[in-house]
């Protein structure tokens, strides 16, 4: 057997292409879910300043008294 031939039998470089996929699979996942969840969570964090700046402004103009 030369060399060649065992270079062209040998499968311990076909895991690392098995993890190069599974991770750009995984990546890819990713990447979908964050496009998808990005609009919800960016009005989310739009409702949570407005609130918050209600109550500084109500906490400003009633010395935190009803708010």
């Amino acid at each position: 057997m030369t060399n060649f031939s065992a270079f062209l039998k040998d499968e311990s470089g076909a895991v690392t292409v098995d993890w190069v996929v599974l991770t750009a699979a995984v990546v890819g996942l990713g990447l979908l879910i964050f496009n998808w969840v990005r609009p919800a969570v960016s009005n989310l964090a739009e409702a949570i300043s407005t609130e918050l700046a209600d109550a500084q402004a109500c906490m400003e103009q009633n010395n935190a008294a009803t708010c």
